[in-house]
């Protein structure tokens, strides 16, 4: 862990189906243009065309070959493809900015809590709408879909830090709820510090 503060890394998680993705393009479309806030991309080895999050897709070999060489910040594996995050983070935090990455659960429970200026949110909604989102995406089948939605209640985040966004209704009361959250954490003493 580093032994010096950073700006806040905020380390967004949730089930299949949450609504991750729309919450977090719809929260960058609210931010100023200027906030000091920087969305990472992922990394997955899944193709650009499959749909959802606007992605950098890799073959595993490409993959193989950037872990290899230390290129990513975290990286783990989870319906059947490989996802990272890449180390860019690192210098984004030391210039100054929130840094927004879209992680696991089982992987945020593995690294222990990253670091102390790291925020975990968890973005969720009810079992019966996660079924409905993964339906109408329509990107797994019906087997990896029941899969998903077995592996949602799998992973619970214990954490003191932990702030739960239930992504239901109208998706701007969830990204202005992220969009809040990221704003108390600019705002925050310890970020007031490194400014």
């Amino acid at each position: 862990m580093p032994s010096e503060r950073q700006s806040p890394l905020v380390y967004v998680m949730g089930p299949s189906g949450a609504g991750k993705d729309s919450v977090l393009g719809r929260a960058r479309a609210l931010l100023a243009a200027d906030a000091p806030v920087v969305f990472a991309h992922r990394y997955i080895t899944r193709p650009a065309e499959a749909g959802g999050e606007n992605h950098i897709a890799l073959s595993h070999a490409e993959f193989a070959m950037r872990r290899s060489h230390g290129l990513f910040a975290f990286h783990w594996r989870a319906h059947g493809n490989d996802y990272g995050i890449g180390r860019e983070i690192h210098a984004w935090r030391r210039a100054g900015l929130t840094v927004v990455v879209s992680g696991s659960r089982e992987h945020f429970q593995k690294v222990e809590g990253v670091d102390d200026d790291t925020y975990p949110v968890l973005i969720t909604a009810p079992a019966e709408t996660l079924a409905e989102r993964l339906a109408t995406r329509g990107r797994e089948d019906e087997t990896a879909a029941r899969a998903r939605l077995d592996r949602s209640a799998a992973y619970e985040v214990n954490d003191p830090r932990l702030v739960t966004i239930t992504n239901v209704g109208a998706l701007d009361t969830a990204a202005h709820a992220f969009v809040n959250l990221l704003a108390t954490l600019q705002h925050s003493p310890a970020v007031r510090r490194r400014a």
